[in-house]
């Protein structure tokens, strides 16, 4: 196993940048392993070092609830976002919109139909966005697929009113350069801005030419969302040259991303803070002025970091968790060769105050349990549990599964619970596993690319005192003021 994934890693590696091309593609990918690679999955599976295909583990304080399998939605399972009782889940064919007041029965409310990909969501009010990050004809729900080097395509921001939460109603779509990979909504009164990421792994968009070293921000009025518009692109990365002043990437740093814009942002509005995940860079920004935010650090790690994918605030705003997308989350990474700084988090201090804070590097956490070649597995989307004077979170690893671990030493993190299934297959790498895994209101939720919509309870009293802690709305890259900061 060892020299296959030897192997496999060399691959990525030798790519360049190109392998940090984010999140699935509009199918899922599957690809044959090799002979070898096939046989050490399936001796791995017998020895009982790894789960057999599908079955489920799961540590002892995690109980898995529920499972709803996708249904009129067949493409790839995305983000979650929350509201009341209700959990909205995105898909690269629209998104579907669950009643969770019993987490043991979820009920499907909804699904709209309304493909590209990856239809990140976030929702606010009566408000629903989604993000549209792949070449359509028109910005219509019925647009098709076309090529990107089309100039006439449409990518951005659709809007949806949930006022009748069973017929959600398309009211508008702002186009935004380079399409919209993720958003971000930033509440500001009788407004929600809206952070748009985008970036340009393919040079063949013609609105993603370099440099494209910033970020939309769209300003939508709450009684008025017919009105959303583009209000800026505020450049993050400003610097000499066709590039701007992000991370070079390859051959300068090989193996890592050059930053050509951002993959994901979090806020925390209530102090008017941001953390971006630019590809090849990790930033702290200040959105005071939520139409000009303004940097206050850079930070790059070219030893271990290959693409910068999200962030995550702890709960006093002195610390930022960064994920490595790693191979693009197709990529088998999560192995011995591979090791336990690649394809991991990186825990950073945000250590001064005012303009003068800077993000200072403290380890890296990754999960303890290797994965088979088969599996596609690295750091992808979570969310804090909320205990006061703990940092703790819930992530999700692809077919890795979710993992809930421990922070609060900087560090020294530790893994305290796990969910996982085994393989898709033992012979193929079938993209799968969950895409994101967020606490809300007492339980975990995480949407499975293949398998659908989970519900799990995690019952261990260092977690137990976040079930106190109750929201009305969750998107998790608005970070909630879960307590008073300066306690």
């Amino acid at each position: 196993m060892a020299s296959a994934a030897a192997g496999l890693l060399a691959t990525m590696l030798a790519a360049g940048p190109s392998v940090a091309t984010p999140d699935p593609g509009d199918a899922l990918t599957q690809g044959t392993v090799s002979a070898e690679q096939a046989a050490e999955a399936r001796s791995a599976i017998q020895s009982g070092d790894i789960p057999g295909v599908d079955e489920i583990v799961h540590s002892k304080n995690i109980e898995h609830l529920a499972n709803i399998p996708k249904d009129a939605l067949k493409g790839t399972n995305s983000d979650l976002a929350f509201q009341g009782k209700y959990a909205f889940a995105g898909n690269y064919d629209g998104f579907r919109i669950f009643d969770i007041s019993n987490p043991k029965a979820p009920k499907t409310v909804a699904q709209v139909l309304c493909p590209g990909s990856q239809n990140d969501i976030s929702v606010s009010g009566n408000l629903v966005f989604l993000s549209t990050d792949s070449s359509r004809s028109d910005n219509s729900c019925a647009s098709t697929t076309q090529p990107a080097s089309v100039k006439e395509s449409w990518e951005g921001v659709k809007i949806f009113d949930i006022s009748d939460i069973t017929n959600p109603r398309y009211v508008a779509a702002v186009e935004t350069a380079c399409g919209s990979h993720t958003n971000t909504i930033l509440p500001k009164g009788k407004n929600v801005y809206v952070y748009v990421s985008s970036y340009s792994p393919n040079a063949a968009f013609p609105d993603c030419q370099p440099p494209h070293d910033g970020i939309s921000v769209i300003k939508v009025p709450r009684k008025a969302p017919e009105k959303a518009a583009l209000v800026g692109f505020p450049v993050l990365f400003p610097g000499e040259g066709p590039d701007g002043g992000g991370n070079p990437g390859g051959p300068t740093n090989p193996g890592v991303s050059k930053t050509t814009g951002c993959h994901d942002i979090t806020v925390l509005p209530e102090k008017d803070l941001a953390a971006g995940a630019c590809m090849g860079d990790g930033i702290l920004f200040d959105i005071k002025d939520p139409e000009h935010p303004r940097v206050i650090d850079q930070v790059q790690d070219n030893v271990n970091f290959a693409f910068w994918h999200s962030a995550t605030f702890n709960q006093k705003a002195n610390k930022v968790v960064f994920t490595d997308e790693l191979g693009g989350g197709g990529g088998a990474t999560c192995n011995a060769v591979v090791g336990p700084n690649r394809g991991a988090d990186g825990i950073y201090d945000i250590v001064g105050k005012g303009d003068k804070r800077k993000l200072v590097f403290r380890s890296y956490f990754k999960i303890p349990r290797h994965q088979a070649d088969t599996e596609n597995c690295v750091a992808h989307n979570g969310s804090l549990i909320p205990v006061k004077g703990k940092d703790l979170m819930v992530q999700a690893w692809y077919q890795g599964g979710v993992s809930v671990w421990d922070f609060t030493d900087s560090a020294n993190p530790k893994e305290i619970g796990f969910f996982e299934r085994g393989p898709l297959s033992a012979t193929t790498i079938a993209t799968g596993g969950s895409w994101s895994a967020y606490y809300y209101n007492g339980y975990i939720y995480s949407n499975d690319i293949a398998k659908g919509f989970d519900v799990l309870k995690i019952s261990d009293r260092r977690t137990d005192p976040a079930k106190r802690i109750r929201m009305d709305e969750l998107n998790v890259q608005t970070q909630p003021d879960y307590f008073d900061f300066d306690d």
